[in-house]
């Protein structure tokens, strides 16, 4: 499996933005899917974003469309999730994780290894 660290939450205002930033340890970041999920309080995990091995294929979930990017660096075992246009009600835990599949899969159980979460809370 892959250790993966989550980075860059916080508190911003309702319309500002944020990167998240994932590294990954290991040299075998390239050979997996990886993906942004979230959890609010009291709520069930629900997906983000999705990039497949070489971003060739890329999900986003309708309210993430428009307003985040996905995006990998390989060479810098890093993954990426810019978000603009923040809402409160993109407030929550943010994971990243991988899975061992080509396509940019949207389910929670398709994906192996998940980092520990990083908090974004957007203020109205």
């Amino acid at each position: 499996q892959v250790q993966l660290v989550e980075s860059g939450g916080g508190l911003v205002q309702a319309g500002g933005s944020l990167r998240l930033s994932c590294a990954a340890s290991g040299r075998t970041f390239g050979s997996y899917t990886m993906g942004w999920f979230r959890q609010a309080p009291g709520k069930e995990r629900e997906f983000v974003a999705a990039i497949s091995r070489i971003g060739s294929s890329i999900n986003y979930s309708d309210s993430a469309k428009g307003r985040f990017t996905i995006s990998r660096d390989n060479a810098k075992s890093t993954l990426y999730l810019q978000m603009n246009v923040l809402k409160p009600k993109d407030t929550a835990v943010y994971y990243c994780a991988a899975a061992r599949t080509m396509m940019a899969v949207t389910t929670t159980g398709s994906y192996d290894s998940w980092g520990q979460g990083t908090q974004v809370t957007v203020s109205s």
